[in-house]
C-alpha cells in the first residue's frame, strides 16, 4: 500500500506532498509540486507522467478537477491509478480507480487530499484526515508527518513499510524552488528516519536545536566560522578542535577559506584558531 497526502497550506500558500510505501524510493515516483501552481501525488500502478503533466495543465490555467479529468481520460489504465491534485487556488480533486488493489480510497477536503491503496484495513484516509485537521496550526512539515504517523498507526500498508518522501514548495517562485525535499529510500523505520531528517532540516535552516546538530560537523564547522568572525576566538577554537579530532580535514579546510573569498583578511584569525 501507498498512502499519501497533498496539501495547500491556507496560511502560507505553501504546497506539500508526503508519501509512505513498501516500495523502494517512493519519492522518485509519487510527489510533484511547483511553487504557486499546485501539487500532485500519483500512485497505485503509478503513472509518473501524471505529475509533470498535471503541473503543466495547472500552470496553463486548468483547475485541479479539469486537469485530473484530462489525464484519466487519456489513460488506458486509468482504472488502476490513484491520483490527488491540488491547484494554486486550493481546489482539490482525486481519483481512485476501480481496479486499485483493496483497500483503496481517498478523502477530499478544503485544500487537501488524503489517499491510500493496498491498506491493511480500511480507515487509513480517515485517520490521516483527522490528524491533519488536529495539527492545523502547526508548520506544514509537522502536519504532513502527523498524517503519515496516523496512517501507519491505523494499519498502514498490508506489505509493511520501506520508504517515505516529503516535498514542500513556496507559494510563488521559480519552478525549481524547494523549501523542503527529503527522501528515505530504504529503511526499517522510514517514518522515524524522516522525522529525524525533518528536525535536521529545520536545524540547518534556523540554526535550531543543538542536540540535533551534535554529530553534524558540517553545520558545526560553519557555526564555528561565524563564531570566529564575530570575535569569539576562544569558543571557535574549541569548536574547531572538537571537529578536527574526529576528522583532521576540518582544520585543513579552514586554511583554504581566505583564498576562496569566504573569509577575507582572515589569515590572522585562522592562525589563532590553529594555534
Amino acid at each position: 500500500m501507498t498512502y499519501s497526502l497533498v496539501v495547500r497550506d491556507a496560511a502560507t500558500g505553501q504546497f506539500g506532498v508526503a508519501v509512505q510505501s513498501h516500495f523502494f524510493s517512493v519519492g522518485s515516483v509519487v510527489p510533484w509540486a511547483q511553487p504557486g501552481v499546485g501539487a500532485v501525488a500519483t500512485q497505485a500502478m503509478a503513472e509518473i507522467s501524471y505529475g509533470p503533466k498535471a503541473l503543466e495543465l495547472l500552470a496553463a490555467g486548468e483547475s485541479a478537477s479539469a486537469a485530473l479529468a484530462t489525464l484519466v481520460a487519456a489513460d488506458d489504465d486509468g482504472l488502476q491509478r490513484q491520483v490527488a491534485i491540488v491547484d494554486g487556488k486550493g481546489n482539490a480533486a482525486a481519483h481512485t480507480g476501480e481496479r486499485c488493489i483493496a483497500y483503496a480510497s481517498h478523502i477530499v477536503g478544503d485544500g487537501w487530499i488524503v489517499e491510500a491503496n493496498m491498506m491493511r484495513n480500511e480507515g487509513v484516509p480517515e485517520a490521516m484526515a483527522e490528524a491533519l485537521s488536529a495539527a492545523a496550526d502547526e508548520p506544514l512539515a509537522d502536519r504532513l508527518l502527523a498524517a503519515l504517523d496516523a496512517a501507519e498507526a491505523a494499519g498502514g500498508d498490508v506489505r509493511g513499510k520501506q520508504s517515505v518522501a516529503m516535498l514542500i514548495v513556496p507559494d510563488e517562485g521559480e519552478p525549481w524552488r524547494r523549501l523542503l525535499d527529503l527522501r528515505v529510500e530504504d529503511h526499517g523505520d522510514p517514518l522515524g528516519e524522516m522525522r529525524r531528517l525533518v528536525a535536521m532540516h529545520k536545524a540547518y535552516r534556523e540554526g535550531g536545536d543543538q542536540a540535533v546538530l551534535a554529530d553534524n560537523f558540517e553545520l558545526r564547522f560553519w557555526l564555528m566560522v561565524g563564531t570566529a568572525m564575530s570575535g569569539n576566538i576562544d569558543e571557535a577554537r574549541k569548536m574547531l578542535s572538537t571537529a578536527a579530532k574526529i576528522e583532521p580535514g576540518w582544520a585543513e579546510l579552514v586554511k583554504r577559506l581566505p583564498a576562496a573569498g569566504m573569509w577575507p583578511d582572515g589569515e590572522d584569525t585562522i592562525a589563532q584558531l590553529l594555534a
